[in-house]
């Protein structure tokens, strides 16, 4: 898998990082294989110069032999730069095997200050692709833990898996997992296998590295919850 992290990049008023990224999953796609693109929560607090709610996203991709990670990253950065928006700070972070302490840099994002030079000091330490494309270049704080938090396998939530942005309305569980969800649970932990789940706006949950839609009785069916 090669994750792909991206942060930051867009100011008040404009298109999210997750917009960005579903556009660059869409230019991947004639490529690599996209597996999925998560978003990730990072540390809310006012020293956190942000736009509104600091998340950052992943893209999960599989590339055949003979596509290089480093035309991958090339191809990420020309759209990046295509889409830049002035005033905004991206960062971008390209990697394929991510190691234990850009993950636990990850989960100090969601809950502490962290400075850049922290991020360029682990990048270098590890060897790991990590690139500001303008502004402050802030955003290469939440595209490496974007990164190592979609690597934990237990963080975030879908914007995009398989074909499930195309479901709607009420919809059985089965379609959810010809989708591609790979399973729909319930907030106590119980697998569900029947009933009708509300697919509007589903966001399935990255759990154990997989997708999986965490869901409430409704009086009636299921209804999907956004989990960070």
């Amino acid at each position: 898998m090669i994750y792909i992290g991206l942060d930051d990049t867009d100011i008040l008023n404009t298109r999210g990082t997750g917009h960005l990224a579903r556009i660059i999953a869409g230019e991947l796609a004639s490529m690599v294989h996209v597996v999925g693109v998560t978003r990730h929560q990072l540390l809310k607090d006012p020293r956190v110069p942000c736009t509104s709610k600091n998340s950052s996203a992943t893209i999960h991709v599989e590339a055949p032999e003979d596509v290089s990670i480093d035309e991958i990253a090339g191809r990420v950065r020309e759209v990046m730069m295509a889409n830049f928006i002035e005033g905004s700070d991206p960062g971008l972070c390209v990697v394929d095997d991510v190691p234990p302490a850009v993950v636990e840099f990850g989960w100090r994002a969601k809950r502490e200050l962290i400075q850049q030079s922290e991020a360029w000091e682990l990048a270098q330490a590890t060897g790991i692709r990590l690139m500001g494309l303008g502004g402050t270049r802030d955003g290469v704080i939440g595209a490496l833990a974007a990164v190592g938090l979609a690597a934990s396998g237990n963080d975030g939530r879908y914007v995009i898996v398989g074909r499930s942005r195309e479901l709607s309305g009420l919809q059985p569980v089965s379609a959810l997992l010809e989708a591609g969800v790979r399973g729909v649970q319930s907030v106590d932990g119980q697998m569900v296998t029947s009933g009708l789940v509300m697919a509007d706006k589903l966001r399935p949950a990255r759990r154990n590295g997989n997708a999986i839609a965490i869901v409430r009785w409704a009086d009636g069916f299921w209804e999907p919850l956004k989990l960070d």
